[in-house]
């Protein structure tokens, strides 16, 4: 059985930074994508980052491109997301999910695997 964990969301202040962590478990593949999405209030589900397993390439989405990054520990089944210079516009229920098709552009929720319950950021002004 396929689980996805995500930890490390809560509240935190404007221009502050908090580390999200997803542990993996239960899941094979020679090739995938992993990473985030989120969903804020009144808006779709975004996609907002992935790390390739193969070549461990990386992809933004622009509204994050230089406060975020993505990064994986392998030893651990985890993937990282450091978040710096928050805003409140990042406010949203933040969601890890694993694809084996899906990458960049495509990144999009009905391509993904699997998915986590999600962890909530809340960013004060």
């Amino acid at each position: 059985q396929v689980q996805l964990v995500e930890s490390g969301g809560g509240p935190v202040q404007s221009g502050g930074s908090l580390r999200l962590s997803c542990a993996v478990s239960g899941f094979n593949a020679d090739y995938y994508a992993i990473g985030w999405f989120r969903k804020a209030p009144g808006k779709e589900r975004e996609g907002i980052s992935c790390i390739s397993s193969s070549d461990g390439s990386t992809y933004y989405v622009n509204s994050v491109k230089g406060r975020f990054t993505i990064s994986r520990d392998n030893a651990k089944n985890t993937v990282y997301l450091q978040m710096m210079r928050l805003k409140p516009e990042d406010t949203a229920v933040y969601y890890c999910a694993i694809s084996v098709m899906a990458w960049g552009q495509s990144w999009v929720p009905a391509r993904m695997d699997y998915w986590g319950k999600g962890t909530l950021v809340t960013v004060s002004s």
